[in-house]
């Protein structure tokens, strides 16, 4: 399935961003770089803006001020919908909608396929392309409401990768999960970026599967300025022993 494939090579650049709502800064001022082909989990305590900066950098709340890029950006993604840019993974089901996984992941396809939402001959490639990926393909016609959290999560990364985004943002997606679950999840979702070139952002409170798995960090700490955050950003090694300790 190779004309499905994407190999991306776009990255994210933050410099000064403040993300908030009502006016009122939750998390700034933040700089920092997500690099592609890397998975980086962004872990910090409640409070301290993890959910606020991702519904920013997808577009779903404007930012209160600084500067939020998309780099390297080519012709098919440059558009003006962050749809096409961002793709997004929640832990939340989907409550009163009767869909199997095949339809779930092809609505992944719904920036592409216009207000009609008829899959082409490659729309449909797309998405077998997307449950080989996260060998959903054998779930293909079940409800989803009969699927496991562990499932619904590779479900939910099938879909997004169907959407073909360079960026993909996943909050708290292993929260509910056993530890085998949320091993197999981070690892796919870093295998993923690995091989696809795709810039992951996973927002996690489970610190040592982030160091065990987590190409880099970000870490987002309580500073001086009470409501204000400041981004710390690097490698694995570089931040062990600072991550460890702010959740001391």
């Amino acid at each position: 399935m190779s004309s499905a494939k994407c190999s991306f090579g776009v990255g994210v650049v933050l410099r000064g961003l403040q993300v908030g709502y009502a006016g009122r800064v939750v998390a700034g001022p933040l700089s920092g770089e997500l690099h592609a082909g890397t998975l980086t989990c962004l872990l910090g305590r409640n409070g301290t803006g993890k959910s606020t900066l991702l519904r920013t950098l997808a577009g779903v709340q404007p930012s209160l001020g600084g500067t939020l890029a998309f780099t390297g950006l080519s012709a098919g993604h440059a558009s003006p919908a962050r749809q096409r840019q961002v793709g997004i993974v929640l832990t939340q089901r989907l409550e009163g909608v009767r869909l199997t996984v095949g339809q779930t992941v092809a609505l992944g396809r719904m920036p592409y396929t216009g207000f009609m939402g008829r899959l082409t001959v490659h729309d449909r490639e797309v998405v077998r392309w997307a449950m080989e990926q996260t060998s959903t393909l054998p779930l293909a016609q079940r409800p989803v409401e009969t699927l496991s959290d562990g499932e619904w999560q590779r479900v939910m990364l099938a879909r997004v990768l169907a959407q073909q985004t360079p960026v993909v943002l996943a909050d708290e997606v292993t929260a509910f999960l056993d530890y085998p679950s949320k091993r197999e999840v981070m690892r796919l979702l870093g295998r993923v970026a690995r091989s696809l070139g795709l810039t992951v952002l996973l927002s996690t409170h489970d610190v040592p599967l982030a160091l065990a798995e987590a190409d880099r960090l970000w870490l987002l700490e309580r500073g001086a300025g009470g409501a204000a955050s400041c981004l710390s950003s690097g490698l694995v090694s570089e931040l062990q022993e600072s991550v460890e300790r702010s959740f001391v």
